[in-house]
């Protein structure tokens, strides 16, 4: 019986294996072969259609501590992150707390959440066409904003080639562009924020809830003194997150102007330069690889710093005390 056991688990082994199987093969053709060949190929100088690889030590990642241009791009990624995340973070914690509270009891929260996350559906690349079009590229006067403008009764002589055009140039504007990419952002992603703070705020006891509030504590109490400090945790994984997602930012800027980040770089990140060093210009494979390195090494880092400056240090403390 014993023996009859071991076979029959031994069996179902072998079809654990079996629906693994694809899973394991795409992994390694699609993820960790790319991974590697790309860790190899910064170490190298090919370029082009060539068919030798030359080693060349580190010789790519000493012309990337020295670029400029891709520093720059760091800048502009962090910028338009940062202007990204903030309302995101603070429009879907708002909602959230709005949207959990007990005392409220609002009617309509799942329909409201279903709508919030409908843009994260969208693909980015289709969403930087529409804005694109709504704002028109090079200032066209037949723009839906341009003739919005218009019909307000506001006008800008716009001179192009001796002819004046009544029409903004709205993507010249180094402000506007970055705001703009920086609101798609946001818009695309707040709703995945909201759901993922509202699972959160359902996770926590109950009640802890009902004692505030009949130990006499306001909406604003509870979420500062109970929801806030519980949702610590929560928030320290969408910073993260969005920090990594920021880093990667590449289609949104890349498909809105003229997929070199104008006007004048602004809104060219780190994975556009490194895409159009490696597949636009020059077609240098090796500093690409050496640029993508440099973009995960530097998130690597900024992930560790945010989590070591944001971690629960309570437990650390008293671990070090001794207490339990």
């Amino acid at each position: 019986m014993e023996k009859r056991l071991i076979g029959h688990e031994a069996r179902t082994n072998r079809w654990g294996y079996v629906f693994v199987a694809p899973f394991i093969v795409v992994f390694l053709v699609f993820n960790l072969w790319p991974t590697i060949n790309t860790v190899t190929l910064g170490f190298t100088d090919l370029r082009g259609f060539a068919q030798v690889r030359n080693f060349v030590g580190l010789n790519n990642f000493v012309k990337l501590i020295a670029d400029q241009y891709f520093w720059g791009a760091l800048g502009n990624t962090f910028i338009i992150w940062i202007v990204n995340f903030i309302p995101q973070l603070g429009i879907a914690l708002v909602l959230a707390i709005w949207l959990s509270d007990t005392q409220l009891n609002l009617t309509g929260k799942g329909a409201f959440r279903a709508i919030v996350y409908l843009p994260n559906l969208l693909m980015a690349m289709s969403v930087s066409m529409l804005f694109r079009s709504l704002f028109g590229q090079g200032g066209h006067v037949q723009a839906p904003a341009n003739q919005f403008l218009r019909m307000l009764g506001i006008y800008y002589n716009n001179v192009q080639q001796g002819i004046p055009q009544d029409a903004f140039n709205f993507f010249r504007s180094v402000p506007f562009t970055r705001g703009l990419v920086s609101f798609i952002q946001w818009w695309m992603w707040y709703g995945h924020t909201l759901i993922i703070l509202m699972a959160g705020i359902t996770s926590i006891p109950l009640s802890l809830f009902e004692s505030a509030v009949v130990d006499g504590a306001n909406s604003r109490q509870v979420a500062t003194r109970i929801t806030l400090p519980l949702l610590r945790p929560i928030m320290l994984y969408i910073l993260v997150t969005s920090m990594i997602g920021g880093m990667q930012m590449f289609d949104i800027p890349f498909a809105l102007t003229d997929r070199l980040g104008a006007p004048g770089n602004s809104i060219r990140t780190t994975v556009m330069y490194q895409y159009n060093i490696a597949f636009m210009s020059g077609f240098d494979y090796a500093y690409g690889s050496a640029i993508s390195i440099g973009i995960f090494l530097i998130t690597i880092v900024l992930a560790f710093i945010i989590f070591f400056l944001l971690q629960d240090r309570s437990e650390f403390k008293k671990r070090k005390g001794g207490t339990i």
